[in-house]
C-alpha cells in the first residue's frame, strides 16, 4: 500500500513544462547547494515504479519493489539489488524474491541477511488486485489479500507469517532482531501489531481510530516510527468508515508520530497539515527524516524533510523533482536511499537513488 502513493506522480505539470520547453537539463539537475546533506548521488533504477528499498544488514544489497514493465511485471513484485552493480550499469537487473502472482509491497530484509520479508496476495488470487476509483479521491488499495511471507534470495518462499482474514503488510524489523512492526485490520481498523522474530505473540499496539501504519523501529529497537490519519469530526469519521469498508484510505492528512515498542508513550511530531509521512529514523535516534508535501502550493510537491523526535527544528532535506520519499539511512549511517522522480526525462517513472550522507 505505501508504495501505491507513487500514483501522485501522475498530476505533475513541472514535467510537462520541461518538455514543452526543454529545459531538461534545469528540470534534472539539484540546485548547487540546495541538498547539502546529499553527495555523490547514483541512479539505481531506470524505468517504472521503483520503491521502498530498504538496506541489507551489510549494506550492500537493497530489497525493493517495482512494476517496471521492461522485466514483464503487471504490477508490484520484490526483488533483491545489488547496490555496486546497478551502480555500474544502468541495465542491471536485479533478482526477484516474489513469485510473480498478484501483488507485492513493504520488503525488509531479516536479521541473518539471507532472508526477506514482504507481504503478497497472491494467495487470493493471482492476478493483480486493482484499487477501486472514487472520482474526486486520492485513495489507496487496502487489499484483504494482503500477508506476510519469508523468502530466501533465490525466491523460495520459507514461511507464511499471518494468517488472520483481513489485511496485514507494512512490515519491518527491528534492529535488535527480536519484533517486527506491521499493520493490519484484523482488528477492524488499520492499527499498529507488532509479532515475535518467528510470527509469534502477535499483539496490537494502537488504538486510536484511522490508519496507523509505515512504522519502523528506532536504532536501539525502544520506540517505534509512523504515519498516522486519525479522523475527528463525525463526517471525518463516516467517511473513514465508509472508505474502509471497501478496503480503501485516503491518505492526503497524515502526520507522524512515535511511540514506544509496546504502544505506550505516544506522541505527535509534526503538526504540518497535508501528507507527512515514510518516516525513518536518523541513525542516532535523534532526529526523524520523512517525506511531506506541507510546503507545496498543490499536493503533489513531495520532499524530504528532517525533525528532531521533540518536534523542533523542522529541516528541508531535497529540493530536485516534485517528488522524494521512502528514505532508509545504511546500517552504518553513510548512506541515504530514496525513490524520486528526478532524472526521468518527463516520464512517469519513479526511481531509486542513493547518496552519501552528510551530517
Amino acid at each position: 500500500m505505501k508504495k501505491n502513493s507513487l500514483a501522485v506522480l501522475h498530476l505533475q505539470p513541472m514535467r510537462i513544462y520541461c518538455l514543452l520547453f526543454a529545459f531538461s537539463a534545469f528540470c534534472s539537475q539539484p540546485i548547487l547547494g540546495q541538498e547539502k546533506h546529499l553527495s555523490n548521488i547514483r541512479q539505481l533504477t531506470y524505468g517504472g515504479d521503483n520503491a521502498e528499498a530498504y538496506f541489507s544488514p551489510n549494506g550492500k544489497n537493497l530489497s525493493f519493489q517495482s512494476n517496471n514493465k521492461k522485466w514483464g511485471l503487471e504490477c508490484d513484485q520484490i526483488f533483491d539489488l545489488n547496490i555496486e552493480k546497478a551502480s555500474k550499469d544502468s541495465n542491471y537487473k536485479p533478482i526477484r524474491i516474489s513469485n510473480g502472482l498478484g501483488r507485492t509491497t513493504c520488503s525488509y530484509f531479516m536479521p541473518n541477511g539471507k532472508d526477506i520479508l514482504y507481504a503478497s496476495t497472491h494467495l487470493g488470487s493471482h492476478a493483480c488486485p486493482a484499487t477501486e476509483i472514487i472520482k474526486g479521491k486520492y485513495l489507496w488499495g487496502v487489499f484483504e489479500d494482503f500477508d506476510i511471507f519469508i523468502a530466501d534470495k533465490k525466491g523460495k518462499q520459507k514461511r507464511q507469517l499471518t494468517h488472520t482474514k483481513g489485511y496485514d503488510a507494512e512490515a519491518t524489523v527491528s534492529p535488535k532482531g527480536d519484533k517486527i512492526v506491521f499493520t493490519s485490520t484484523r482488528s477492524g481498523d488499520l492499527e499498529l501489531w507488532t509479532m515475535d522474530i518467528d510470527g509469534k505473540n502477535q499483539t496490537q499496539i494502537t488504538n486510536q481510530l484511522g490508519y496507523d501504519g509505515g512504522a519502523f523501529f528506532s536504532p536501539d529497537g525502544k520506540r517505534i516510527v509512523y504515519r498516522a490519519s486519525h479522523p475527528s469530526s463525525d463526517s471525518e469519521i463516516i467517511e473513514y468508515k465508509a472508505l474502509l469498508a471497501k478496503g480503501l484510505v485516503a491518505p492526503t492528512n497524515m502526520e507522524i508520530y512515535t511511540c514506544n515498542v509496546d504502544g505506550s508513550d505516544v506522541r505527535k511530531i509534526t503538526n504540518l497539515g497535508k501528507a507527512n509521512w515514510a518516516p525513518y529514523f536518523h541513525p542516532k535516534g535523534n532526529k526523524i527524516i520523512f517525506s511531506s508535501n506541507h510546503h507545496g502550493e498543490r499536493g503533489y510537491n513531495f520532499q524530504l524533510f528532517m525533525i528532531n523526535i521533540d518536534g523542533t527544528d523542522l529541516e528541508q532535506i531535497t529540493t530536485e523533482s516534485q517528488f522524494n520519499a521512502f528514505p532508509m539511512f545504511s546500517p552504518d549511517g553513510t548512506q541515504l536511499i530514496f525513490s524520486s522522480n528526478r532524472n526521468n526525462h518527463g516520464t512517469r517513472d519513479t526511481n531509486l537513488f542513493i547518496a552519501d550522507w552528510k551530517d
